[in-house]
């Protein structure tokens, strides 16, 4: 008996550079709208595979916040600032980590001192580092300079003394970013 083989699927005809740049800019407007994380990571997803690397990283930062508002409304109504923005940037490193590893991986030990101590003193110990931490190589990699520990301390330079804010500036200057880009 012979197998029947279905017809190929006809091609779709190639889209125009404004019908692509029409779509781009569409999926870019529906971003800030968002607020379910598998859909986020789905669009970042598409995003990447098609080259669309704006949309990628607006649906990343946007990840970030959704999870970063949903993980604070469920301890308190109004976070602190600083508490807010770090946990935005935890949030990104892990998925950053998570896109790497394939599975899911939590900053425990971040996470714990915050609770802990308070934001402010967890952030103390990035900017205290002698050695290079990973999440600030990869942060910068990805040229997220404004979501690493660093720039939240720069952010919120008021919750810091002056030997953290001159770490961070140091780090963030040894690293090619201008520190005054990333301050409030």
């Amino acid at each position: 008996m012979k197998k029947s083989k279905s017809p190929p699927a006809p091609k779709t005809a190639a889209l125009t550079a404004e019908q692509v740049a029409s779509r781009n800019a569409s999926a870019l407007a529906r971003v800030a709208d968002m607020d379910e994380p598998d859909k986020l990571r789905n669009l970042m997803a598409n995003a990447d595979r098609m080259g669309v690397l704006p949309v990628r990283d607006a649906a990343f930062r946007r990840l970030a916040l959704v999870q970063t508002d949903a993980a604070l409304d469920v301890r308190a109504e109004a976070a602190e600032e600083i508490e807010h923005d770090f946990t935005q940037t935890i949030f990104a490193y892990e998925q950053l980590v998570r896109e790497e590893l394939g599975k899911a991986k939590r900053l425990t030990k971040t996470r714990m001192a915050m609770t802990k101590s308070g934001a402010a003193k967890a952030l103390t110990g990035f900017a205290a580092a002698t050695a290079e931490y990973g999440a600030f190589a990869t942060l910068m990699e990805r040229g997220l300079s404004d979501m690493t520990g660093e720039a939240v301390i720069l952010r919120h330079a008021a919750a810091f003394d002056e030997a953290t804010r001159d770490a961070a500036t140091a780090r963030l200057t040894e690293a090619g970013i201008d520190p005054a880009t990333l301050a409030a």
